[in-house]
């Protein structure tokens, strides 16, 4: 069931998206070569604590971390380890839920180790630019597949795959809810849009396959070509107007 939120957890469930995109904005500082995820991770959660936010990763399903790091072929949930180090050029896919006052946002941005070649920048931007044209089509009144529709397009538009294990979602007092929203799909199907509704929009694509393999972590999703993947997610709220996205400042 897709749970309407009333104002009030709207209200927490945008300051929890202004503290969580805080803690992005000064991410950047010490996404560095020889930094390993473990150290960034445990910077992560230092913030949250200072900001009152409470990680949403962390004891899901015995996960440990505040956060997922994926780098380069990694799509997805990425574990923080001591022993992997940032190199130049690397891609560094940063995912993060947190609460306030018990309602969520979820977020994942992506960043570059110094310098990247051109062919990973232009995934990432089309990573960005298919979330962006999701986006567009969260109006009141709109189906939930012509978002899903909205980010196929962009995708496939630039020749990459898109990733099928893993979706988008609801959020609100959970990190998960309802509905799950696919990166593809027909449009015109699917629940109606309304007001008050939370939603997590994650496009996940890769320069190659789509296909991908779960690592005996038993978390880090990998490509399983080992071709680049990107991944970048923000929480929006349906509203009668246009949709307000609240993971960003």
């Amino acid at each position: 069931m897709i749970t309407i939120k009333n104002k009030s957890a709207i209200a927490k469930m945008e300051e929890a998206g202004k503290r969580l995109a805080a803690i992005f904005d000064e991410l950047p500082s010490i996404i560095e070569v020889g930094s390993t995820t473990f150290a960034i991770d445990a910077w992560i959660e230092k913030r949250q604590q200072q900001l009152g936010l409470v990680s949403k990763s962390k004891g899901y399903k015995g996960y440990k971390y505040a956060s997922c790091i994926s780098v380069n072929d990694e799509v997805v949930h990425g574990v923080p380890s001591p022993a992997k180090k940032l190199q130049v050029g690397d891609l560094v896919k940063v995912d993060v839920c947190a609460a306030w006052n018990c309602y969520c946002a979820d977020m994942a941005r992506m960043y570059f180790v110094e310098n990247a070649d051109s062919k990973a920048r232009q995934l990432a931007a089309v990573a960005q630019k298919a979330l962006d044209r999701g986006i567009t089509k969260a109006y009141a009144g709109n189906r939930l597949s012509d978002i899903s529709y909205a980010i196929q397009s962009e995708i496939e538009a630039s020749g990459y795959g898109i990733v099928r294990d893993f979706a988008g979602h609801g959020i609100g007092k959970m990190m998960h809810e309802d509905p799950e929203i696919l990166n593809f799909g027909e449009p015109g199907h699917g629940p109606v849009l309304r007001p008050g509704m939370a939603l997590a929009l994650e496009p996940m694509i890769t320069m190659g396959s789509y296909k991908i393999v779960v690592l005996d972590d038993g978390w880090t999703a990998k490509t399983a070509d080992g071709s680049l993947a990107a991944h970048v997610e923000d929480t929006i709220i349906i509203t009668d107007a246009e949709p307000k996205i609240i993971t960003r400042p």
